[in-house]
C-alpha cells in the first residue's frame, strides 16, 4: 500500500498519524509527506538513530536498551507506542533494524521490526529481509506502511503474526 492510500484511510477515519524511525532514517516520513495534504493526518516523526535517543525521546525502556539492544521486537513496540503518545496521534508507526553492512546487538543485516499502536493496541511484524542497505531500507518502509493500513482496514487482531518466516506478537 502507498503512502497516498494509507493517508486516505487515515483520513476518512479522522484519524492523525505519528513516525519513529531508526533504520529508515526519516523514510518513512519523507514517502508520507511527499503525498500532498498529508498535513491533515500526519503529526510528525521522530528518527532515533542512536540507542540512547530511543530512550530519551522515545520512552523506550533503558534497561530494555541495554538488556537486548535496539534491534529487538519490544523495542519496536516501545518506540511505536512513545512516539504516538508523546506527538498526541491516534496511531504510533515505528522501524528498527539493520540495514548492514554489519550486524547490530547480535543481529544480522536484515533484521527488522515494524510495529504500530493504536487505539485497542499494539502489534509487531518481524521481517528478515534480503539485499543491500537500499533495498533493507526501502522494503522496511514498505513494511511499515502495509502493517499499518492492515491495522486500519482490519482493526488489531488477537493473534500472533507472521511474514518470512518470523515470530510476531500482539499487545493489548
Amino acid at each position: 500500500m502507498t503512502a497516498a492510500e494509507v493517508l486516505r484511510l487515515l483520513d476518512r477515519q479522522g484519524l492523525t498519524l505519528a513516525v519513529a524511525e531508526s533504520l529508515t532514517g526519516g523514510l518513512v516520513a519523507a514517502e508520507l509527506t511527499a503525498v500532498p495534504g498529508a498535513s491533515r493526518t500526519f503529526r510528525g516523526s521522530v528518527t532515533a538513530y542512536a540507542t540512547e535517543l530511543k530512550h530519551q525521546l522515545l520512552g523506550v525502556d533503558a534497561g530494555l536498551l541495554a538488556a537486548r539492544g535496539a534491534v529487538d521486537p519490544q523495542v519496536a513496540l516501545e518506540m511505536a507506542e512513545g512516539v504516538r503518545s508523546r506527538l498526541e496521534a491516534d496511531w504510533g508507526l515505528a522501524t528498527t533494524g539493520v540495514a548492514g553492512p554489519d550486524p547490530q546487538d547480535g543481529q544480522p543485516v536484515g533484521t527488522v521490526y515494524v510495529a504500530v499502536a493504536g487505539p485497542e493496541g499494539s502489534a509487531v511484524t518481524p521481517l528478515r529481509l534480503e539485499g543491500g542497505r537500499p533495498e533493507i531500507r526501502a522494503a522496511s518502509v514498505a513494511a511499515a506502511l502495509a502493517l499499518l493500513a492492515e491495522s486500519l482496514t482490519t482493526g488489531m487482531r488477537a493473534e500472533n503474526r507472521e511474514e518470512d518466516g518470523g515470530q510476531g506478537c500482539l499487545q493489548p
